[in-house]
């Protein structure tokens, strides 16, 4: 099974008044293809950051990441976008729809980036609506659905490219307790289509849902575990 993330040695820090001021401190990560993972850890630990660097939205001070096979150090600003907008879904804590846009316009924004004409981008962006179960609502605006129905709109956009990997902050952070159960639950029936995703959380009942649990602490990695309730992950 390949590797969707390959970490080695990452180490990053920030400037600050008073210095350098490191955030993640030699960490080594390889998550396989098809693989649940939940990334956890108090506030200031690093997770966040972590996230932004598989992310593509923030590079590391040193150490190497590669990411379906590329070496991201190594790509142009085109090339890096290119390669995230193919590759990764995102989902964030705070939605992040256009608000005057339609849904289905919302969920067709990644294809405009991929050159995609407008017939075939609406197609598509209908088809994952459909599969988060929205497809009556096309045409409405985000402030015309619930909190949990545009976290689902949010998870169509971050499929619609067809990526090999979601990476979901704090999806559940702004969502009831049975809101965040039904979105957990769409993660689970994602990965057992065999997408990759990875959810930085502080809540146990949603890393729970992952097959793995990363936890960050001071920077590091502490601990690195697999569920025993399901098969173990092969690294």
């Amino acid at each position: 099974m390949k590797n969707v993330i390959e970490i080695k040695k990452l180490y990053k820090e920030y400037a600050t008044a008073a210095g350098a001021f490191p955030v993640l401190k030699d960490v080594n990560l390889t998550i396989a293809q098809g693989e649940y993972v939940a990334i956890m850890g108090p506030s200031g630990s690093g997770k966040s950051t972590f996230m932004n660097i598989l992310g593509c939205l923030d590079q590391p001070t040193s150490g190497e990441y590669v990411l379906d096979g590329h070496a991201v150090a190594h790509l142009s600003t085109n090339e890096l976008a290119k390669l995230r907008n193919q590759t990764i879904g995102f989902v964030f804590q705070g939605f992040n729809l256009l608000s005057r846009s339609s849904l289905l316009d919302n969920v067709a924004l990644p294809l405009v980036y991929a050159s995609k004409d407008k017939a075939e981008r609406h197609m598509k962006a209908q088809k994952m609506l459909e599969k988060v179960g929205l497809a009556i609502y096309l045409q409405s605006r985000p402030n015309q659905i619930s909190g949990g129905q545009q976290q689902r709109v949010a998870i169509a956009r971050a499929l619609v490219n067809s990526p090999s990997l979601i990476l979901a902050d704090e999806p559940t952070g702004n969502l009831d307790s049975k809101t965040s159960d039904e979105i957990m639950a769409l993660f689970d029936a994602l990965n057992q289509e065999g997408i990759t995703i990875v959810i930085v959380t502080h809540e146990n009942d949603v890393a729970d849902h992952a097959k793995r649990q990363v936890r960050f602490l001071d920077g590091k990695v502490i601990q690195d575990t697999s569920s025993k309730k399901l098969p173990e992950v092969t690294h």
